[in-house]
């Protein structure tokens, strides 16, 4: 059976709870701190914990993004067709979640000191966890439209389900500065942290659960009482094919992989950067990052209020030129140079804040563009490959940084020893990647933003389309460019 919106009329329908948008935002609390914790600590703890070399390291992290990444299409597309008495979403999340968590706190052990065994046993949990990540993390996202219908609504409850991220994040880092403080083994404050993030993880996704589930059992049946046609299914292979055909899904995807990609390859080297650049501790770069996140979690409300006056292309814009800045002035930034560091972390995080929000904003939009060209609704192809590129993007750019890192002579701090000092070649290799790679990428998505085509009015054309029952005619045109092919 299709679940087609076609004839939802929004209006008819009560705005969204605040305890529902409140327990929407819990369902990111574990991936946003597990991602936070894995993006900003992992690498240094193979190389500089479990005394990994750094190509071996990134190999790890390659391996399970790109399963990650493969598990996507498959997990959206089963979650789309999942039939059962606790709808099609939430089955997986509700039991995803648990070996989600066991994976982490397992990957920060070091059962033995051997490499070729170590290498085998993170490769083993990586891909375990990356697929557990994808069961929980997707069936997630696709709730946004099943949830509201509204196009600024929409825009609001990102903006709790970042803000939740983004507050997950800074809880993270909170943690990890705690727990390198009371923990004394280096080892050991890694494994500590992992526990409890584990925790957390698991209680935010049930409350998520919970607090989702009477909304979108509504919405469901209300669509399908007010299904006025039924459409075949299509298969895997057509569905795909409408995806890479439908153009502004392919301006969202390039404006998340640019923005996204900058920002983990950035997180990645951060610490390397910090520590081995600028001669700081990692008490340092845990106060950067929280800062980044601070500012980021703080504009969120400011740039989703914002947008409903200025529109989400613009909104992007702004944000991104402050990065911009921020991203090219880290090349320069010189040892003793702390408080411009601060300074250039704040700017970055108002930014960050615009690649949370607006893509994510985005995506519902085109999803009912498709669905007024097909009859259809696929949110979970359309999350799943947006989602899938993005993760096969980071782990390439990880992957070649970790090589480059290998390549430049970086030298792996033997497990319980002091910081190692680095070659001026690997330095390099560091300060090349915070600056001018991550500042190209930024300057791409903001290339591709320029040509988003869905305004607010456009959109507003396609849910009147929608409510009457009408198929995409060649009469509706895109504000600027062709015609919607």
């Amino acid at each position: 059976m299709s679940n087609s919106s076609s004839n939802l009329p929004h209006q008819a329908l009560a705005p969204l709870k605040l305890s529902t948008q409140l327990a929407y935002g819990a369902g990111t609390v574990g991936v946003s701190m597990t991602g936070n914790i894995l993006v900003f600590f992992v690498l240094f703890f193979f190389t500089d914990v479990a005394g990994l070399p750094p190509d071996k390291s990134a190999l790890i992290l390659m391996v399970g993004k790109v399963m990650d990444a493969i598990s996507d299409p498959v997990v959206g597309w089963l979650s789309d067709h999942t039939t059962s008495r606790w709808g099609r979403r939430f089955p997986w999340m509700i039991f995803g979640v648990v070996p989600f968590a066991l994976c982490f706190v397992a990957m920060w052990g070091i059962p033995t000191t051997n490499t070729q065994w170590l290498l085998i046993y993170y490769i083993t949990l990586a891909l375990i966890f990356n697929t557990a990540y994808t069961v929980i993390f997707l069936p997630y996202v696709a709730l946004t439209p099943e949830l509201t219908s509204d196009y600024n609504e929409r825009t609001q409850l990102n903006s709790f389900r970042f803000s939740f991220a983004i507050g997950s994040s800074i809880l993270a880092l909170a943690l990890a500065q705690v727990v390198f403080r009371v923990v004394p083994v280096v080892s050991q404050r890694y494994l500590v942290l992992a526990v409890i993030t584990a925790a957390i993880a698991l209680g935010s996704m049930y409350w998520c659960v919970r607090g989702t589930w009477q909304r979108v059992q509504f919405m469901e049946q209300y669509r399908q009482q007010h299904q006025q046609r039924h459409q075949p299914r299509l298969s895997l292979v057509q569905q795909l094919q409408i995806v890479f055909n439908n153009r502004p899904f392919l301006l969202v995807m390039g404006i998340y992989l640019c923005s996204w990609l900058g920002a983990q390859l950035t997180a990645v080297v951060m610490q390397y950067f910090v520590v081995s650049w600028l001669g700081l501790s990692d008490f340092v770069f845990t106060q950067f990052a929280l800062v980044v996140q601070g500012t980021a979690l703080l504009m969120l409300f400011v740039w989703s209020r914002l947008s409903r006056r200025w529109g989400k292309r613009t909104v992007y814009a702004l944000g991104m030129g402050f990065w911009i800045v921020a991203q090219a002035g880290l090349f320069f930034l010189q040892p003793g140079q702390e408080k411009w560091l601060f300074l250039l972390g704040f700017m970055a995080g108002l930014g960050v804040s615009t690649a949370y929000l607006i893509p994510w904003s985005m995506l519902p939009d085109v999803i009912e563009l498709d669905e007024l060209r097909t009859g259809q609704r696929r949110e979970g192809v359309f999350y799943a490959f947006m989602v899938m590129l993005q993760k096969l993007g980071i782990a390439f750019g990880i992957y070649i940084v970790g090589k480059a890192l290998d390549w430049a002579g970086y030298i792996e701090r033997v497990p319980g020893g002091p910081p190692a000092v680095q070659p001026d070649s690997a330095l390099w290799v560091i300060r090349l990647v915070i600056g001018p790679l991550g500042t190209v990428l930024l300057i791409g998505g903001l290339i591709l933003a320029y040509f988003y085509p869905i305004t607010q009015g456009f959109h507003a054309e396609i849910r009147r389309k929608l409510q009457a029952g009408d198929r995409l005619s060649s009469q509706i045109k895109e504000n600027s460019i062709h015609d919607i092919q």
